[in-house]
């Protein structure tokens, strides 16, 4: 079946059909989720609300524009969404001083040439940056949002956005440099 057909036959709420479309697309919203979320059980959860609601809202879909972009606007509102909650619980943590947080501040150049790093490793840096910064980071490089975008989407004003890009990039571009740097030590070693 193409899409069309799966997605004529899950309006009419077709199990067959459903799986069908989860088994396609679960693998890439798998990763638009854990681009956003810490931990892979958190992306779990949300690859499965996603889809409840794709198959909850799917006699919306009017077919203008492709599917896949359909479906992933659904898994960033979603992310954005459990990142607002993360938030509010954060902040109650913090103003209870139960919790406390951080960051370094430093110079970030661009980030650094990785094509020799493998992308898993890439995303899971990605993934272990604050709630905060790798969320405006995701928006901003995957979803193409400008910061007045994210700023809007978030609650934050621009400047807050601009401010947790960088920072993300900084932290980004200290793990590359040390994951290079030790690349290039072994190298040297071998010769």
């Amino acid at each position: 079946m193409d899409d069309s057909q799966l997605i004529i036959a899950c309006k009419k709420q077709d199990s067959n059909a459903q799986k069908a479309l989860y088994e396609k697309y679960a693998p890439l919203m798998m990763a638009v989720c854990l681009r956003y979320c810490r931990e892979e059980e958190t992306a779990r959860d949300l690859l499965h609300d996603g889809f409840i609601r794709v198959f909850t809202q799917i006699s919306s879909y009017r077919g203008n524009g492709s599917f896949e972009g359909w479906l992933r606007r659904i898994f960033v509102n979603l992310a954005l969404e459990n990142y607002r909650k993360e938030k509010q619980k954060n902040r109650f943590l913090e103003e209870y001083g139960i919790m406390h947080t951080h960051m370094d501040e430093g110079p970030a150049d661009d980030l650094l040439d990785i094509e020799n790093i493998p992308r898993e490793e890439v995303l899971e840096m990605i993934r272990e940056l604050p709630p905060g910064y790798r969320t405006v980071f995701n928006l901003f490089i995957f979803e193409d949002m400008s910061h007045k975008e994210i700023a809007q989407q978030l609650g934050i004003n621009e400047a807050a956005s601009r401010s947790q890009f960088f920072r993300a990039k900084t932290i980004l571009q200290k793990k590359i440099s040390a994951i290079l740097n030790q690349s290039n030590s072994k190298y040297n070693e071998c010769r």
